[in-house]
């Protein structure tokens, strides 16, 4: 015991204390904290993360919305040249769906002769149009009338809305027409409701009870029928994330769900769901939203919607491509059939209105893309035109309306008489891969009705309308003929011209020797018969009197800015230029001497309506009227007598035509210009290699023009002499002044004080002077 007691005391007076156990509970805790810590630090940042990500996108800029481009509006009225076929073919274009019933704007039905329609409410540039009902009745030779059936009276004129014949996109195809929530048909919001998310105004963003109801739903059919995502969180799948499937991504989606949840109110959420949710796509064009899928499918704005499509566009949500009316009718109709039952199952339809509308077929319009570039050439024209006031970002983002000068009825009249006409042009020799371009315009207004970019209209490539730069040929020689009328003193419509040799001396010893298209010198003959007959020689002897720099700014007059090379052949057409170019020309001389630029596009409208930019209709005095009169009636001979009298084989003898063609060297060029009283058209068939295609004006662009104009023109030309235009008979055989009893004699306009002052000896002769004295005598008609 003392030992023991020893060690004890002695332990009192030790300097070495004893070294406790160590502990391994306060490591463990502390590291637990710090990584809680770490992690909540690092949850926060990404919470803050994606809190900045939301915030930014929902509350900027949300979507780009693509420009879209509007053909012309139709205008109907008595009188119009347009068939019920035709008619209806329109329709159709314009996405109108069939129905008896009328019930929606965007339908129509046919009975007999008659066609009845329910016009779209649609925003002009100029004016608000509301949708009316009209009848349209026809007769063999086109519109009868048309009768407002809520006044059932006769209309005037009806501007139905315009063809989409394109959309200019940002670099993610998307389209959408924007909706407020308040637009949104009460049968749509009950339906997503019933269908997508019940508790949508209850949740926090996730709805556990609804993933638990879905979980459920699945063990009970045996597979998925019902999934457990809400409404929210669909909204941040389609607007922030991609489609992976993974459990972070899931994550991701009820967090950013919970945010947006969190910051926005529940009417906020579910108007930007509406559209941004996707439902289907339109070729290379995602389509996204409800408004635009209403139009996709139906062709009806979606207010108008019957409860059958509303529920057939819910269907969609689930999947688009699964659900696809036009491709699997039978799953699209169970499927919207199942959306019906469940509206009326949470009371928002009755269960008349639910059977009344199962027992509706889905009646989608046919798959006409509405977003696709349809005229790639015209598109090109009309861009490039309004990148002189605009940047790219404002084209293919804010959701502009461009409303264009084309007719979709003319630009297809041209793309299939030119397909036509050149597979046959490509049975004759040489005549082997052409290729063509052609620019129609409204003779009055300089507005491009229709433009051919090349054979084939894709999507890309060569612009041969506006940047195919190729010799013109004889087009340029009213121009010459012009120059000259414009010396009154010195050349007349019937100066005798010396179609004959000449050689032009050139630097260097470079001597120009022209010869004509059949290789024959025809003497003295008249001036409008150089121009009639397109002879090469008279042509160059007027042109050198006058002087080719005098020729060159009547060029430049009448709209061309292209710097040309004052060579003497460019009186017979060295000039290269572009169609559009030679359009312009001839333009100007359709429009009596007034240059009128010519324009694709007729306004901008921004997406609240705003007209941002109009393209008025300008005209500027160029040249004299009396005369591009003269040169105008020059222009007719050549129809009627000319190079282009083949033309008449399909148009009355008193059409009054005006044109001209054009060959270029080794035939590699063919062009035809000329216009109707309505419509004027150039047209250039040839290679792209510049290998001679073996077509002459006549025997090729000329074949295309008038398949052309015999489709779409209804007006003749009647040309107005200015007045200092007088007219007097002349006798050809000497060019002297005549009278109508002279053998052959025929009246021609003069520039007042111009005409020839000696008479014939035909005036004096007894038989004239007899025939003078009985027609004086007889009473006139």
């Amino acid at each position: 015991m003392a030992e023991k007691t020893r060690k004890r005391g002695s332990g009192r007076y030790d300097t070495k204390k004893p070294t406790p156990k160590k502990s391994t509970s306060h490591w463990f805790r502390n590291s637990v904290l710090v990584f809680m810590a770490g992690f909540a630090f690092l949850l926060a940042s990404y919470l803050g993360y994606l809190d900045y990500n939301v915030r930014t996108q929902f509350e900027g800029k949300r979507w780009a919305i693509p420009a879209r481009v509007y053909a012309s509006p139709v205008e109907l009225y008595a009188g119009y040249n347009l068939t019920t076929a035709k008619f209806e073919e329109l329709l159709q274009t314009l996405h109108y769906r069939h129905d008896a019933q009328l019930s929606s704007e965007g339908t129509y039905f046919k009975s007999g002769s008659q066609i009845s329609v329910k016009t779209r409410a649609f925003t002009f540039w100029d004016q608000t149009q509301p949708s009316s009902v009209i009848r349209v009745n026809f007769t063999v030779s086109g519109i009868a009338n048309i009768v407002d059936a809520s006044q059932t009276k006769d209309l005037a004129i009806v501007r139905l809305d315009p063809v989409q014949i394109g959309s200019l996109y940002p670099t993610i195809k998307e389209d959408r027409i924007l909706i407020k929530l308040e637009e949104a048909p009460d049968a749509l919001i009950k339906g997503l409701l019933a269908s997508e998310d019940r508790d949508f105004y209850q949740h926090i963003g996730i709805s556990f009870k609804g993933i638990a109801r879905a979980m459920w739903m699945n063990v009970l059919a045996g597979h998925m029928v019902q999934g457990g995502s809400t409404i929210t969180q669909q909204l941040v799948k389609n607007f922030y994330l991609t489609s992976e499937r993974s459990l972070s991504r899931k994550v991701k989606e009820a967090l950013m769900a919970l945010i947006l949840e969190y910051r926005y109110s529940k009417d906020e959420i579910l108007e930007a769901y509406l559209n941004e949710i996707y439902l289907g796509q339109d070729g290379a064009s995602a389509v996204h939203g409800f408004g635009l899928a209403s139009e996709f499918y139906f062709g009806s704005s979606l207010k108008d919607l019957p409860l059958e499509h509303i529920a057939s566009l819910i269907a969609l949500v689930r999947g688009p491509s699964e659900y696809d009316p036009r491709r699997y009718a039978d799953r699209s109709m169970q499927r919207r059939n199942l959306v019906l039952e469940e509206m009326e199952a949470e009371g928002y339809i009755t269960k008349k209105q639910a059977d009344e509308a199962r027992a509706k077929p889905l009646n989608v319009i046919a798959n006409t893309h509405r977003s696709t570039n349809r005229y790639p050439g015209f598109l090109d024209l009309v861009k490039r035109q309004l990148r002189q006031d605009y940047k790219e970002e404002d084209l293919t983002s804010e959701g502009l309306r461009i409303f264009t000068t084309l007719d979709t009825r003319v630009q297809d009249a041209l793309e299939e008489t030119a397909t036509k006409k050149l597979n046959q042009l490509e049975k004759l020799p040489k005549a082997n891969e052409l290729e063509a371009a052609a620019v129609v315009t409204r003779r009055d207004s300089g507005e491009i009705a229709a433009l051919m970019s090349g054979r084939e209209q894709s999507g890309a490539g060569f612009n041969r309308a506006m940047d195919a730069v190729r010799p013109i040929g004889s087009l340029i020689k009213p121009v010459v003929y012009l120059t000259a009328l414009e010396y009154p003193d010195k050349y007349t419509i019937t100066t005798p011209v010396s179609d004959t040799a000449i050689v032009v001396k050139g630097a260097g010893g470079n001597d120009w020797s022209p010869s004509n298209y059949d290789h024959q010198e025809h003497g003295t003959v008249g001036f409008h018969t150089a121009l009639a007959h397109s002879y090469n020689l008279a042509t160059v002897r007027i042109g050198m009197d006058i002087g080719v720099a005098r020729v060159a700014k009547t060029l430049r007059s009448m709209g061309i800015t292209r710097p040309v090379d004052l060579f003497p052949s460019l009186l017979l057409g060295a000039a290269h230029l572009t169609p559009m170019e030679v359009t312009q020309i001839y333009q100007t001389l359709a429009g009596d001497g007034f240059a009128t630029p010519l324009k694709g596009i007729r306004a901008v409208v921004a997406a609240d309506g705003t007209r941002l930019q109009s393209y008025p209709f300008t005209v500027r005095q160029v040249l004299d009227p009396s005369v591009t009169y003269i040169v105008n009636t020059i222009l007719q001979e050549v129809m009627h007598e000319g190079t282009g009298r083949s033309a008449y084989s399909s148009f009355p003898e008193n059409y009054g035509l005006v044109g001209k063609t054009g060959t270029t060297n080794d035939s590699k060029d063919s062009w035809f210009a000329g216009y109707t009283g309505d419509y004027l058209a150039v047209v250039w068939i040839g290679r792209d290699d510049n290998k001679p295609a073996g077509l002459t004006g006549a025997s090729g662009a000329l074949q295309v023009w008038t398949s052309l104009m015999k489709q779409v023109s209804t007006q003749p030309v009647t040309l107005i002499p200015p007045d200092n235009i007088k007219m007097a008979w002349v006798d050809p055989a000497n060019g002297l002044l005549a009278n109508e009893n002279c053998f052959g004699a025929k009246e021609y306009p003069f520039i007042a004080g111009s005409a020839p002052e000696e008479s014939s000896p035909c005036v004096d002769s007894p038989v004239n002077q007899i025939e003078t004295m009985i027609n004086n005598l007889l009473p006139d008609n």
